[in-house]
């Protein structure tokens, strides 16, 4: 099996390595609009390098791992489709919802398998907690709370071409309150703020944000995000039922830290900091998955017509916050 990569940034660089441990791959070809950077990844992991991600798709490739730049995401996957290579691809599939739906029904033409990188899916906690609420374990499910809270804030040039902190970072949270529970986003309530660093507004983004959302079974969802967590990367989920709660991320490396003088547990020395730290596993476990995609063990995990449902939710959100008001999915999905 040979396996390009398209980009050599630090996620790319990530996976690059991850897949050289995989038995069944024999050789990785990587490929960056930096040619330059491309190259040194390729000498300090022994593995191939090409001038241009284009060379790629003539380079013999069984299968193209995409992570680039958001805005190459989709023309790369409809080249890995129109190539007949399986294509995994790190989230969004586009920046908007029309060029999204493109690359949907190009690749139901074909059938050629797409897999989008949302790694919680591939989190063991969060593996536990959708069994659970699957199987009747914690009863009817009324209330969830999800939060993803990184320590610091991206680079300023990252944010203006980020899509804005709904489809760039809360959007993971949108995904898994689908995986996990298996219902649809009814309606959407946001809101956002601006404390920090002058260019998030500039950029017509916000820092930090909070959205109510009612799922088509009657579950009520707050989802919060941050680019300000100064105790560490935070992320989690709270499920609670009618007969019992279980919490995702509550674990010794979490970054919470008890106001309560008799508190008996320990509390975190070492904190996440990044999302790599927190989704190590995880990460591992998704690009396993995607190797069995390409042997056509399996299917894809988590398919384009998954990542456009989220990418629906953070549209709604969105709009619900430039509007101020509610706003029902039906809305976005018109």
């Amino acid at each position: 099996m040979r396996i390009g990569v398209a980009g050599t940034g630090r996620i790319g660089s990530f996976h690059a390595e991850t897949l050289r441990g995989q038995p069944e791959i024999e050789s990785i070809v990587v490929a960056d609009v930096d040619a330059a950077r491309a190259r040194q990844l390729a000498e300090k992991l022994g593995v191939e390098a090409v001038d241009t991600v284009d060379e790629l798709f003539t380079s013999g490739i069984d299968a193209l791992v995409i992570t680039a730049a958001t805005s190459a995401h989709a023309g790369l996957i409809r080249q890995g489709i129109d190539a007949g290579v399986a294509v995994f691809c790190e989230k969004p599939v586009s920046q908007d919802v029309p060029s999204t739906r493109d690359v949907l029904a190009r690749g139901a033409e074909t059938g050629t398998p797409v897999q989008i990188g949302f790694q919680r899916r591939f989190d063991r906690g969060y593996g536990r907690v959708r069994e659970a609420v699957r199987s009747g374990e914690l009863g009817w499910i009324h209330t969830m709370r999800a939060m993803t809270a990184d320590a610091s804030p991206p680079p300023a040039a990252y944010v203006p071409l980020s899509g804005g902190l709904y489809r760039d970072c809360s959007v993971h949270d949108f995904d898994i309150v689908r995986w996990v529970t298996g219902a649809e986003v009814e309606s959407v309530y946001a809101l956002g703020s601006n404390q920090g660093e002058k260019f998030f507004g500039d950029a017509g983004d916000v820092d930090t944000a909070v959205a109510a959302l009612k799922l088509d079974n009657g579950i009520l969802v707050t989802v919060s995000a941050t680019r300000y967590n100064g105790a560490g990367h935070d992320v989690r989920l709270e499920v609670c039922g009618s007969a019992g709660g279980l919490v995702v991320g509550l674990d010794d490396r979490a970054p919470l830290f008890s106001a309560e003088p008799s508190v008996s547990w320990q509390q975190a020395e070492t904190p996440y900091q990044t999302f790599l730290e927190r989704f190590h596993d995880a990460y591992l476990a998704e690009l396993r998955a995607f190797v069995d995609v390409v042997a056509g063990r399996r299917p894809s995990p988590c398919t384009v017509d998954d990542a456009l449902q989220a990418f629906y939710i953070a549209e709604a959100c969105q709009l619900s916050q430039d509007t101020g008001r509610p706003v029902r999915l039906a809305e976005v999905k018109a």
